[in-house]
């Protein structure tokens, strides 16, 4: 009877999280698959009836660059972001306590300002007159007639400054819960600084890394204001095409079958290692 009153207990207070996203996520979420069935309207919206031909559309070959280069993008970054967050949230953690709300304060000051605002700036740090690209052409580290913005790194660069919070955090949260005593203990069986880090931490805080992963490739994947401001024309990725469909073309069936695709994309993966790891433990258990 205990039990059953404790699992009551629990439903009701997951109730208005689960509210919340069945309204703000689910719904959304299936009003995306079923507009991507309808034929386009004229007028820019949806028209009545139901139709495949949408899903023909984005069969279209000229698509696959265009996924290539969204999927590496992500992919690149996340890697750059796990790569830099991992000696982050390893010094934040071993940080004394008035140290470590400077550093975290630091991590999350770039939240206090508005996201277009930041991406204004790196363009105007990238911009062939900026002060950047200038210092740099001074120390003779870039040719005079060197362009830093309207390419592939400069879309790379500003992915990882906007998404490194999103792997530090995380990362921070399983590095704090970590026993640095068994890095003195590997320390004293004779593992060099280095191969402690590798082979014991970075294992230990193996869920903070597998959280900041999918995060910051999800979050990345859907980026379009980046690519089409500081990206070339032959940068767009697949979040560009989905805003253009919207609010160019007026073709919200063409929009909603991409962004179900992309949805469908991320969300099978997670769906399958999800199944697999549950049972993994009821093997092991």
């Amino acid at each position: 009877m205990r039990a059953q009153r404790q699992g009551s207990s629990q439903w009701l207070l997951s109730l208005p999280s689960l509210a919340w996203l069945g309204l703000f996520f689910v719904i959304p979420a299936i009003l995306v698959f079923v507009t991507a069935f309808r034929p386009a309207d004229l007028q820019g919206g949806v028209g009545p009836g139901w139709t495949l031909a949408t899903l023909e559309e984005i069969r279209d070959p000229a698509y696959l660059p265009i996924i290539w280069r969204t999927v590496w993008v992500s992919a690149a970054t996340t890697f750059f972001c796990l790569a830099l967050a991992l000696p982050m949230a390893f010094h934040i953690a071993r940080a004394g306590q008035r140290q470590r709300q400077w550093l975290l304060l630091l991590v999350v000051i770039p939240f206090l300002s508005n996201f277009l605002i930041r991406i204004f700036a790196w363009k105007s740090l990238l911009h062939p007159e900026g002060p950047l690209t200038q210092t740099l052409i001074s120390l003779h580290l870039l040719p005079e007639n060197a362009v830093l913005l309207h390419h592939a790194g400069a879309v790379l660069l500003v992915m990882v400054y906007t998404q490194l919070p999103f792997a530090i955090l995380p990362l921070y949260a399983a590095a704090e819960r970590f026993d640095f005593g068994l890095l003195d203990a590997a320390r004293d069986l004779g593992a060099r600084p280095l191969q402690a880090f590798a082979k014991v931490f970075v294992p230990g805080v193996q869920r903070g890394l597998i959280s900041a992963a999918v995060m910051v490739f999800v979050c990345s994947l859907g980026q379009y204001v980046i690519p089409q401001m500081v990206g070339g024309v032959s940068d767009d990725m697949l979040g560009t095409k989905i805003a253009q469909r919207v609010f160019s073309d007026r073709n919200l069936p063409h929009a909603s079958a991409l962004a179900g695709g992309m949805m469908l994309a991320v969300l099978l993966p997670m769906l399958v290692v999800a199944v697999w790891q549950r049972i993994g433990r009821k093997e092991g258990a």
